[in-house]
């Protein structure tokens, strides 16, 4: 292992905590709301350990976590299936709108069972998907564009 990539290694990790962190702040010691996803945790990995992937460009991660997270929900509420029907149904849907639709966020494919297995209010869709991933992109540009100097997002 060379130093340039351990110092990648390290750098995406701080970053990723800092960023976790932020969104662990806000969900726990706010009366904001929920922020926080699992997800999110994936989401670090490209956003800070590989940002010029096309997956870890913004509009991948914004609309890939708000479709999966919109396609979980409308299954939830309006598709009365047994649990082992809609779970495997409503990710190969998300799945497919994110491919079809060119804003393909591998960490996003795990949205519809968290979304269907918590079974959220539509408020979900709000707080976290929307403001939480507007925070991750937020700390995403800022710390890889001005603070690591690179070409992100692309």
């Amino acid at each position: 292992m060379n130093n340039a990539h351990l110092i990648k290694a390290l750098l995406a990790g701080f970053f990723s905590a800092i960023t976790i962190g932020v969104l662990t702040f806000l969900t726990y010691k706010t009366e904001f709301g929920i922020f926080l996803i699992a997800s999110f945790g994936s989401t670090m990995v490209l956003l800070y350990g590989y940002p010029e992937s096309p997956f870890a460009q913004p509009k991948n991660i914004f609309f890939g976590h708000l479709i999966t997270s919109l396609v979980g929900a409308f299954v939830l509420y309006f598709i009365p299936l047994p649990l082992y029907i809609n779970l495997p149904m409503a990710v190969g849907v998300g799945v497919t709108l994110m491919i079809l639709l060119n804003i393909t966020h591998p960490p996003a494919g795990g949205n519809p069972i968290i979304v269907i297995m918590g079974s959220v209010s539509l408020d979900y869709i709000i707080n976290p998907i929307i403001s939480g991933t507007i925070i991750v992109l937020i700390f995403g540009v800022v710390l890889n564009r001005f603070i690591l100097k690179k070409k992100y997002p692309l």
